[in-house]
């Protein structure tokens, strides 16, 4: 199995794409060949069906709108439609009309590679190509009938050769399907066999310069890793709310013990004050009255002058 091969898979799990899907991926991948006959065959019979229908366009969809050096994805995704719309059902015909314009946009495609080489001539041709099939209604009708009749046929010779090989599929029961599937990914004309020739060249040179990714490098493995560093950042997002909560309500203690310190120390002052009052009285003498000196024979006025006293 290729390394694309596997990255593939690995895609098809983690985003949980239907069956229908993973075909229409496998179809229109990456690898340095076209897609071969008999999977487009089985795209296109479950285009029959309403829920695989949706999924199928969906993904050749997405597939269109890839650009760069994702263009093999676009070419493939265009060769497996026009197959479609000769063979599957007719609502890939009307629903390819409803996006015209997203089809249309490829007619301007541009890629150059590293060697200079414009990629994107195959797929403005394929593009011409499809156009003109969903312009003309009677081409189209005339495709549609012819791929029926071929589909057929192939159906009949397919019976026939299953009878008649019994003895030879005993003995390898894959080498008649593997005949089968390299005979129809086998390039018909020469465009397709340059073409495939370029893929083959263009996807080696690539892998070459591509370093192998490590086996633990999967995408769970980096979901994971993702979530756990997700994990420590709010512990300590946490552990650092905590800390400032901590810190608020240390400085709140702080300044309610000072408070009240403040409030014990003005306290002692008032106190210290008023026994200070008490323990030295003071004399008043309200009102001015007589004093007699005994042996004087006079009274003085208190608050007078003893040299000058006054007589009563």
């Amino acid at each position: 199995m290729t390394t694309s091969a596997l990255r593939r898979q690995v895609k098809n799990i983690v985003h949980n794409y239907s069956e229908a899907e993973i075909k229409v991926r496998e179809a229109t991948s990456n690898d340095p060949w076209g897609p071969p006959s008999s999977l487009m065959s089985e795209i296109a019979d479950l285009t029959f069906n309403t829920v695989a229908f949706a999924e199928v366009m969906g993904m050749i969809w997405r597939r269109l709108n890839d650009s760069g050096k994702n263009w093999r994805h676009v070419y493939k995704a265009l060769t497996l439609l026009d197959y479609l719309i000769k063979t599957g059902s007719e609502k890939v015909t009307h629903q390819c009309r409803e996006n015209l314009y997203t089809i249309q946009t490829l007619k301007d495609f541009q890629y150059v590679d590293r060697d200079g080489k414009d990629q994107g001539i195959n797929i403005r041709e394929k593009v011409k190509q499809v156009m003109a099939l969903l312009k003309d209604e009677e081409r189209l009708k005339q495709e549609r009938a012819h791929a029926l009749q071929t589909k057929e046929r192939m159906a009949l010779e397919g019976m026939g050769s299953g009878t008649t090989s019994l003895k030879s599929t005993a003995s390898s029961s894959s080498s008649p399907r593997f005949a089968s599937d390299l005979e129809q990914a086998r390039p018909q004309t020469t465009g397709e066999e340059e073409l495939q020739l370029q893929l083959a060249l263009a996807m080696s040179r690539e892998e070459a310069e591509k370093p192998l990714p490590p086996i633990s490098s999967t995408d769970e493995e980096r979901q994971l890793q993702l979530a756990l560093a997700l994990s420590k950042e709010e512990h300590e997002k946490e552990v650092r709310t905590w800390q400032g909560e901590n810190s608020l309500l240390q400085r709140a203690s702080e300044e309610t013990t000072q408070g009240k310190e403040e409030e014990e120390e003005e306290e002692k002052m008032k106190k210290s004050q008023v026994q200070s009052a008490l323990g030295f009285p003071h004399l008043f003498i309200p009102f001015p009255f007589a004093v007699l000196y005994p042996g004087a024979g006079r009274y003085i006025r208190a608050g007078a002058s003893p040299l000058q006293p006054h007589v009563c």
